[in-house]
């Protein structure tokens, strides 16, 4: 096989798993999370995102796109991630440990009716599951963007959203959390046109 070949199949492969995927989300669990992003916004409440990785980088695409989407019908949105600040991040490891990062942060800035978001493929990094947990503790409202079975963040969090990929197929998982995002954010514009209309 040609290496022309090889690279069709392969990227042929992906397409399919994507599309398999894509056609997988429950649009209810993408309604169900928006109207809580929706809900914390308008009684002035944080969202904060959480995630390890190409999550963290999808965590601050969601800020961008949410807090854009908001100021765009004149409405303001308390959203961060809380992978965005380095100097924290690496002092909390260092200091304390990488278990710690989202913890440490949610205890210092969460607080009742806060929305926490945490983004994984997986569903089952332990920093992650450590911080859900210290949210439902503060009274926060919990969510879950995950990928593969949905891990235990699945089992944990008060809205899921499943992107179901194969158990270790990163792309396609990681893919499906930005149209995710995306939607939501799309939703959330058009709705504050509606309403300012």
């Amino acid at each position: 096989m040609s290496t022309s070949e090889v690279g069709a199949e392969f990227l042929a492969s992906y397409l399919t798993r994507l599309q398999a995927a894509i056609s997988e989300l429950d649009p209810m669990s993408l309604l169900r999370l928006a109207e809580a992003i929706d809900r914390t916004v308008a009684e002035g409440r944080q969202v904060l995102l959480l995630g390890n990785g190409g999550s963290a980088a999808t965590a601050g695409h969601y800020v961008n796109d949410l807090v854009m989407a908001y100021g765009r019908t004149g409405r303001v949105a308390r959203v961060r991630s809380l992978t965005d600040n380095p100097a924290l991040i690496t002092g909390i490891g260092n200091d304390y440990s990488f278990a710690e990062i989202f913890t440490f942060q949610l205890r210092a800035s969460g607080g009742p009716g806060d929305l926490a978001i945490a983004i994984s493929a997986s569903g089952n990094s332990p920093n992650l599951l450590a911080g859900i947990e210290q949210a439902q503790a503060l009274g926060m409202t919990t969510a879950a963007i995950v990928g593969f079975d949905g891990g235990r963040l699945a089992e944990l969090c008060d809205i899921v959203v499943h992107a179901a990929t194969g158990v270790g197929d990163y792309g396609p998982a990681e893919d499906l959390h930005l149209i995710v995002n995306h939607a939501i954010a799309g939703l959330l514009y058009a709705r504050g046109v509606a309403a300012t209309s």
